[in-house]
């Protein structure tokens, strides 16, 4: 966890059923139902990469809705041909708030908290468990390790700026590339063919386990909504970067997978909704406070008693290790290492960190400052990025008996830039401060005579876009009917 370890990790990209291309082919076709079994050598791949996925992802969940959701699971990936043992397949509910979801070779599933608070049905869960088994029976994977070559961290941060810079969003799942190759492939992205392919899949997943085959679309509507508000409250005004370019815009993807569900039927099977929000009731929702928190453009950290704010614009992604920051033609992390109470070495050492084995960092000239009456040191360098050059910034600080820093890119010239606010934000926390910091939960309320959609978003506990927030959380829009008896999700104390 944060409080643990807070070194350089992987950003959780967004779900892959929204994930960006990376320029790889289409795979040859595969029938539901009838791909080829797990292979011993799969099952070793996905075992090795399976503890590091956990870790990297903010752990595992052993909540009430994990047994639920590792049922529902073996139920669908036992419609893949895949194996026919439902205890052939590893289920992992992750504790990150980031709506993520991904599969493994050798029969490994995982899903945050976040998705499952977002996911409104049994069969919504099935179809985003579907489509991600859909990947591994295509192998997709194999295609996306030919991708995967680079190694150090520096490159991947600077291939991801220099895409930033163009436009070219599809860059960001290649964010924390150094790590390994198991978190590698279960971040970065899949083609537009490989992802059609998987929707495909994952309807055939859900008619064969008997359930409505229209809820991958009404799923992929729900993600399109969740991702338009992150982007209002981040105050970007960009348009879903994960989804790319090259993607089908997800309005265009919804209908299409409408219209393969209706080709296929079983539009009228069971949705299961009571049983879902049921299970998820009572669900840790956001970040998990040791981890620490994430609250509009603030990260705080109870135990740590720490926090910084991040400039207007910019957004934040907190994973189990370190968080992730992005702004216009900027991307930084903040992390921690192991600190022996020399704040200039430390800073010379994250920075030989970056380098990795094929990337040479000029010497850096560190200075020292104080902020916010803390010791501070930093030093930026130019460094070549194989397709262009961008300055590194480490900007570290010295705070108790630890040492935090960021890393900042920016392109060549503009040394920290936007980012400046940024660095001179980090300050400590008091105990009293830190006491305040209290963790959220889904609950699961019914709809009584005389409640309204804004009455029941006014019980949100936020200070801003309650109703914004209400209705993307239960698929709703601002004229829907409700009825008495009918339950919604709602985020308190």
């Amino acid at each position: 966890m944060l409080a643990k370890r807070l070194l350089l990790s992987v950003c959780a990209a967004p779900l892959a059923l929204a994930s960006c291309t990376t320029g790889l082919t289409s795979a040859p076709a595969v029938v539901p139902g009838q791909a080829a079994p797990i292979s011993s050598a799969e099952r070793q791949q996905g075992q090795q990469s399976s503890a590091q996925l956990i870790e990297e992802f903010g752990g595992a969940w052993t909540g009430a809705p994990s047994a639920y959701v590792e049922q529902v699971a073996r139920r669908v990936a036992t419609q893949s041909g895949l194996s026919a043992t439902p205890q052939d397949f590893t289920v992992t509910v992750l504790d990150s708030p980031v709506a993520n979801a991904f599969a493994t070779p050798g029969g490994y599933i995982y899903i945050t908290r976040g998705l499952l608070a977002l996911i409104d049905n049994e069969a919504e869960l099935a179809a985003v468990l579907g489509h991600e088994v859909g990947h591994v029976a295509a192998r997709h994977s194999q295609r996306r390790q030919e991708a995967a070559s680079r190694n150090s961290l520096l490159g991947a941060l600077g291939q991801l700026l220099v895409g930033a810079v163009a436009g070219d969003s599809g860059l960001g799942q290649l964010l924390g590339q150094g790590i390994g190759t198991g978190t590698q492939l279960a971040t970065l992205g899949y083609s537009r063919s490989q992802e059609e392919q998987a929707d495909d899949l994952g309807i055939a997943y859900l008619l064969d386990a008997r359930y409505d085959t229209e809820a991958l679309a009404s799923m992929l509507a729900s993600l399109a909504e969740q991702n338009n508000l992150e982007q209002q409250l981040a105050g970007d005004a960009r348009i879903l970067p994960e989804w790319a370019s090259t993607h089908p815009d997800p309005a265009s993807r919804v209908r299409e997978a409408l219209a393969q569900a209706q080709q296929a039927g079983g539009t009228e099977l069971p949705r299961n909704r009571d049983a879902y929000l049921s299970a998820i009731d009572g669900m840790l929702y956001g970040d998990n406070p040791r981890q620490g928190i994430i609250e509009g453009r603030t990260f705080r950290h109870p135990e740590l008693q720490i926090a910084f704010t991040v400039p207007q614009g910019f957004s934040m992604t907190n994973g189990t290790r370190a968080v992730t920051i992005t702004g216009p033609n900027t991307q930084a992390q903040f992390s921690t290492a192991s600190f022996s109470g020399d704040l200039q070495g430390y800073v010379r050492s994250v920075l030989q960190s970056l380098g990795g084995a094929n990337t040479n960092l000029p010497a850096a000239n560190v200075q020292t400052t104080r902020v916010n009456g803390l010791p501070a040191a930093y030093a930026q360098v130019r460094a070549n990025t194989g397709q262009s050059q961008v300055d590194v910034t480490v900007f570290a600080y010295s705070a108790g008996n630890r040492a935090y820093h960021f890393t900042v890119l920016t392109p060549a010239g503009q040394g920290l830039g936007a980012a400046s606010s940024l660095v001179q934000s980090f300050r400590t926390l008091s105990q009293s401060e830190a006491a305040q910091i209290r963790p959220k939960y889904l609950r699961v309320v019914p709809v009584r005579a005389g409640d309204t959609i804004a009455s029941l978003a006014a019980r949100m506990d936020y200070e801003s876009n309650q109703l914004e927030r209400f209705l993307v959380l239960n698929s709703l829009s601002r004229d829907s009917t409700l009825r008495a008896g009918d339950r919604v999700k709602i985020v308190t104390y």
